[in-house]
């Protein structure tokens, strides 16, 4: 009898252990959908900063690894005056697209996978 429960715990063990493995990053990539070319800069609490630079216009740029938490995210637009900002909260697990939104006026938009 104690064979089974000691076998029981261990593999219930094994099954927390398993469920509870880290997640990875959250990664980010950017979709310019403006007219010009664009240097994304991601910000996070901790102070660290990630550019992505020379976004051209209908480039999708491959996905990076920041760190979970808040982040600040600005865009300069070659030839714009609007630096459009935005924040939010990147969890770990998920995949994230910042898109340059195309219009009258410069802005950004946050799309989760």
């Amino acid at each position: 009898m104690k064979k089974i429960f000691y076998t029981i715990l261990v593999i219930g063990m094994m099954i927390v252990n398993i469920s509870c493995a880290d997640e990875p990053e959250p990664e980010i990539r950017v979709l310019n959908s403006r007219l010009n070319k664009a240097n994304v800069q991601f910000k996070t609490d901790a102070g660290n900063t990630v550019n992505i630079n020379d976004v051209e216009p209908g480039q999708l740029t491959t996905y990076q690894d920041l760190d979970k938490g808040n982040l600040t995210v600005s865009a300069v637009i070659q030839d714009e005056p609007v630096k459009p900002v935005i924040t939010f909260f990147a969890v770990k697990g998920i995949k994230y697209t910042i898109v340059i939104v195309g219009g009258q006026v410069a802005s950004l938009r946050i799309d989760r996978e």
